[in-house]
């Protein structure tokens, strides 16, 4: 999977030519697939570390799952930081603020909001952060791993490191949640530099949270078929499985909050996202609404579907793809209108329709081949990592209570160990 996916990058560069179109459309599906599987990653970590500061023992048969999850960080941290660095050196136009001229007052490109954006948006400060995020971030998942790991070797009955790992996630959560926002900040909303939004942080991250747990189920169950993890039991499914709705729910409230406070100001250099959206993207605009809310509401309100396999797998798979549609959205408009106002000016200041672009409007069959072969390098480099360690920790003191989890009514026509 990850050679197609290598492949088909060769092959769109060799044959985007002089075409800006073409080559920003193969740069910008590393960006979206790089940032979509690191944010899956660094949201595993974050609920790993969310719940052990919480005492929570619920997780604690599969989380070597969600450690596991983390080793994609440096492999996706070094495909953001391959674009940055492409960025910044002017090989693709992602990032129209980068544009020379933009912040200096004599050019003829004067750019009055970009300038007063400069303190945040220049050169030095992003390839500095966006290095130093994926640096920090790689540091704490290692961290979590080899305290993790040390626990299988423990005396039984220790808690001294399960102390530990509780004093690194406890230091993790405030810096992980402070640098996660600055990274969306650069790494998307900075593509479209003239519009804002103060909960666009929270957007993004509301959508990973529900991909992170739809990957931790999709990957216990995959387990299980090869007899693996019996221990976990349906009430495991069914605390996940309540996650996965509260996510999908949370994420639709961020979507619409996002929206009406906007269109409620009506402040132009806003509200035109919106409307560039609405004009140019209605099947992703409406097309999300129904994959990442719809059917999740639909199917997962019912509460024995929050653990039937058929149901779940099916509502994962779905909205692990509506959310990869949604980061494509984020990413894709922004540059297909930077790119379209640069066609623009070269037309002397002329009309300049942009039209439907497969790659931009709709993904084509590039976008997906890329995916997957970073869904291909995600996959290797989560079994990778989990087969380096016990699959279920050993001496954590709370293993006991994980493995006879008793969670919310399952309904009495089912048998908890089923």
């Amino acid at each position: 999977m990850a050679g197609f996916g290598g492949l088909l990058v060769a092959i769109a560069f060799l044959t985007a030519g002089d075409d800006a179109f073409a080559w920003n459309r193969v740069w910008t599906n590393i960006l979206h697939n790089s940032v979509f599987f690191l944010g899956i990653s660094f949201l595993s970590m974050f609920f790993y570390a969310a719940f052990t500061i919480a005492y929570a023992g619920w997780f604690v048969v599969f989380k070597r799952v969600m450690e596991a999850l983390t080793a994609f960080i440096p492999i996706g941290g070094a495909f953001i930081i391959i674009v940055a660095v492409g960025a910044a050196l002017g090989w693709n136009d992602i990032y129209y603020w980068m544009t020379e001229g933009l912040t200096d007052p004599a050019a003829e490109n004067f750019d009055k909001i970009i300038n007063s954006k400069k303190g945040f948006l220049n050169i030095p400060y992003f390839l500095a952060s966006t290095i130093g995020f994926v640096v920090v971030w790689t540091f704490f998942a290692n961290k979590f791993r080899s305290v993790s790991k040390s626990e299988d070797t423990a005396t039984p009955g220790s808690i001294e490191t399960y102390t530990k790992l509780k004093k690194w996630t406890a230091a993790f959560l405030p810096i992980g949640a402070s640098t996660s926002a600055f990274a969306i900040w650069y790494w998307i909303m900075s593509i479209e530099p003239h519009w804002y939004s103060t909960m666009f942080a929270w957007y993004a991250t509301g959508s990973l949270m529900s991909c992170a747990i739809a990957v931790v189920m999709l990957s216990l169950y995959y387990l299980q078929s090869r007899g693996y993890y019996e221990e976990v039991l349906l009430t495991h499914y069914h605390d996940l499985g309540k996650f996965l709705f509260a996510f999908s729910i949370f994420w639709t409230y961020l979507w619409f909050s996002q929206y009406m406070l906007i269109w409620y100001a009506n402040i132009g250099e806003e509200t035109i996202h919106f409307q560039n959206q609405l004009k140019d993207f209605p099947i992703l605009f409406y097309g999300m609404l129904i994959l990442n809310f719809a059917l999740p509401l639909i199917i997962l309100m019912r509460n024995t579907n929050k653990y039937r396999k058929g149901s779940i797998i099916f509502m994962c798979i779905i909205i692990l793809f509506g959310h990869w549609l949604d980061f494509f959205l984020m990413i894709k408009q922004g540059v297909y209108y930077e790119l379209g106002h640069a066609a623009h000016a070269a037309e002397g200041g002329g009309h300049h329709e942009l039209g439907f672009m497969y790659g931009y409007n709709l993904p084509g069959l590039i976008e997906i081949g890329i995916m997957i072969g970073f869904l291909g390098l995600f996959i290797y480099s989560f079994f990778n990592a989990l087969g380096k360690a016990n699959l279920i920790p050993n001496n954590d003191p709370y293993l006991e209570e994980s493995l006879h989890h008793q969670g919310g009514p399952l309904g009495p026509e089912l048998d908890v160990h089923h």
